[in-house]
């Protein structure tokens, strides 16, 4: 979008306001029999669906496996009006969180304001007001965990401070690898160097804490 960093390139990011709670059961029943001709498998998708609700009629959990699967399936209808009737080239969703990049900040505006009537009419869903952000690459455009930047990325600074905090707290030297393993692959998307330097001499400082079942002898 912005022609290798050359040009002007902004991004408005949005947010579902309590998105899971929000899931419309009749409208997620429907999207589904659109995609599934086997009745039995309908019956039983409407049985998980119909198990829990927030407000009558709405919300499915969000720790479960399918919600995940029905979350992509419900904001489907989303994906294909931003691509086929707004024609937004560069749009990224994960979950209910999603975003479009253009070259002027008007643009951006004009598909916020097509998208937050879909969401309303189509799917009853309601943008979070607190969580849309216009921004600007040369700022940093935050999305999923890192921060790109003109030339590299890194990742969010408070997801920084939580690695270094959880890495603090681990207590058992047999642990360390498996946590530092996840940090670093973590971070092997962005520049984070000196984070890694950080992650690497706390788990090294774990691993050489002497033991308070250490055995010591006497003369």
């Amino acid at each position: 979008m912005s022609k290798n960093y050359t040009g002007p390139c902004f991004a408005i990011k949005c947010d579902i306001r309590r998105f899971f709670d929000s899931v419309d059961h009749e409208i997620l029943l429907k999207l589904l029999r659109v995609k599934v001709e086997d009745e039995r498998l309908i019956s039983l998708l409407e049985q998980i669906i119909r198990t829990f609700e927030v407000v009558p009629g709405k919300g499915i959990p969000i720790g479960n496996l399918t919600s995940q699967l029905f979350a992509n399936v419900y904001m489907d209808p989303l994906d294909k009006f931003v691509k086929h009737h707004l024609k937004a080239r560069h749009y990224l969703r994960y979950a209910d969180d999603f975003l479009i990049l253009a070259t002027t900040e008007s643009e951006l505006l004009g598909y916020f304001i097509e998208m937050n009537r879909f969401l309303k009419d189509s799917l009853k869903l309601e943008l979070h007001p607190n969580k849309i952000s216009l921004l600007k690459l040369s700022w940093g455009i935050d999305f999923v965990g890192y921060v790109a930047l003109p030339h590299y990325a890194v990742p969010r600074r408070k997801t920084a401070k939580r690695m270094l905090k959880n890495m603090q707290k681990v207590k058992d030297p047999e642990k360390v690898e498996s946590v530092l393993s996840s940090y670093l692959g973590f971070l092997g998307h962005v520049s984070a160097r000196k984070i890694k330097d950080e992650l690497k001499n706390g788990a090294l400082k774990i691993l050489v804490r002497p033991s308070k079942y250490s055995i010591t002898t006497q003369q």
